[in-house]
């Protein structure tokens, strides 16, 4: 049934049918994974990503081979130590030490963790965690003590969290506690991310010196998701967008929902976009630090599916009523142009950018706001790769060579000899040759 839907879509959309072949039939990955070369507990750990994770599993297994394990192991311990915070059926009494000690479980010999609810969709990571401490434990000292750190630092700031009673019940109130909680669960991703791609010296180290553009990186990812899965967030009594900004436009959340107050929605979505947009110049500015074709393509990928799906979710009225994703079809060809090079990535952000500032309402309170932040992202895309060459326009702006020209009596002399020499051969072609008439004569 899935399969035949999927056929009629792709018959009404043959050019997202094309993008789905192109990626299939011609990409090419820069490095492929060899599953005959591994240890029984390194092909465990693959198996799990690609359990837990299906946008990340493909572009992590095309990573340079010296990132390829650190990057998977970084991965499932982050997503075992979410699959914790998430779960609702373990008591906050339980969950906050875990958090907190996870960076010591992760390096005792044999720990699972079965506790999990029924109905926890990664559960199994955690029962077959000792699978990732084996190939942890192989992993060189410098990618493993950055795993550590974060994974530290995440535990920590999720077990805060847990404990705040006030969010749990109220959500987010500040713009600042938004942005703290998208610290702990992207910022610090990025971090690691970072560190990791800088101690393979597949990054330019000065990266480690901006640290702000791999926050952003990760502010940028994060506030998407979380504008995309408002509906199933509300359906799950969790609610991330903060008060700060939408008891501008309603007075209780639940009034976000009704279909009375669709346009208030609107324009409050299109407050939160305007809040993500602002990253969007410096995601790109990152990627510009990125000295390796697999980790370029592993980074710029998702930022373009991100810039993609917040366009789709601009001024959308669905994202109120159901979860809402970008095409199969739009996805493969995102993925064919995020792994080029960062000229392309930028006209794939200066298209969407473009699709956002045609969509913004003049009577959305946000409207010069968001224009504005389109036209920085622009402005700023203009810089690193001009759409017009300073050389040709350097060729057009120098004085041509004019040929030189002749005055009025030049030209009056030049037509009145060139009558004279018309009319003497005329002449010539009347009169009989000399030598004719003796020819006669003879």
């Amino acid at each position: 049934m899935v399969a035949a839907k999927q056929l009629v879509y792709f018959l009404c959309h043959p050019n997202e049918l094309r993008s789905v072949v192109q990626w299939k039939l011609w990409h090419e990955p820069v490095h492929k994974r060899d599953p005959s070369k591994e240890s029984e507990t390194e092909k465990s750990c693959f198996h799990f990503l690609e359990l837990t994770s299906r946008s990340f599993s493909a572009v992590i297994q095309e990573l340079n081979p010296e990132l390829l394990m650190p990057i998977c192991l970084f991965y499932l311990v982050l997503r075992g130590l979410d699959t914790i915070e998430d779960d609702m059926t373990i008591d906050i009494a339980e969950k906050e030490p875990l958090l907190r000690q996870f960076h010591e479980n992760m390096e005792k010999d044999g720990w699972t963790f079965d506790k999990n609810g029924p109905n926890e969709k990664d559960r199994e990571l955690l029962v077959h965690f000792d699978d990732i401490i084996v190939e942890l434990k192989k992993t060189k000292k410098q990618y493993y003590d950055i795993i550590k750190d974060i994974t530290i630092k995440m535990g920590n700031g999720m077990a805060d969290y847990a404990l705040n009673a006030e969010m749990n019940t109220n959500g987010v109130n500040t713009i600042e506690e938004y942005e703290l909680y998208c610290h702990y669960v992207a910022g610090l991703v990025g971090e690691g991310l970072t560190r990791l791609f800088v101690e393979s010296n597949l990054a330019n180290p000065q990266l480690l010196v901006r640290m702000d553009l791999t926050e952003s990186m990760g502010q940028f990812l994060q506030k998407t998701n979380i504008i995309r899965d408002v509906h199933e967030d509300y359906l799950d009594k969790r609610r991330f967008w903060p008060k700060q900004i939408w008891s501008q436009y309603v007075d209780k959340w639940d009034d976000v929902f009704l279909p009375e107050n669709r346009e208030k929605a609107l324009n409050c979505s299109s407050h939160m976009v305007l809040n993500a947009l602002k990253h969007a110049d410096e995601c790109i500015f990152y990627m510009a630090g990125i000295r390796d074709q697999s980790v370029f393509n592993f980074v710029a990928i998702p930022q373009s599916m991100a810039i993609a799906t917040l366009e789709l979710c601009f001024r959308n009225p669905a994202i109120f009523d159901s979860h809402i994703k970008i095409t199969k079809g739009d996805a493969c060809k995102l993925m064919m142009q995020s792994t080029q090079n960062l000229r392309v990535v930028c006209q794939v952000f200066r298209q969407y950018v473009r699709r956002i500032a045609k969509k913004n309402d003049p009577r959305d309170p946000n409207f010069l706001a968001i224009s504005a932040q389109c036209g920085k992202i622009e402005q700023f895309i203009e810089t690193i790769f001009p759409t017009q060459d300073p050389k040709k326009i350097a060729v057009q702006k120098q004085p041509t060579v004019e040929e030189p020209s002749m005055d009025t009596k030049e030209a009056i002399f030049l037509i009145l000899t060139i009558l004279a020499v018309l009319g003497s051969v005329g002449g010539l072609m009347v009169c009989p040759f000399p030598f004719s008439e003796s020819s006669e004569s003879n």
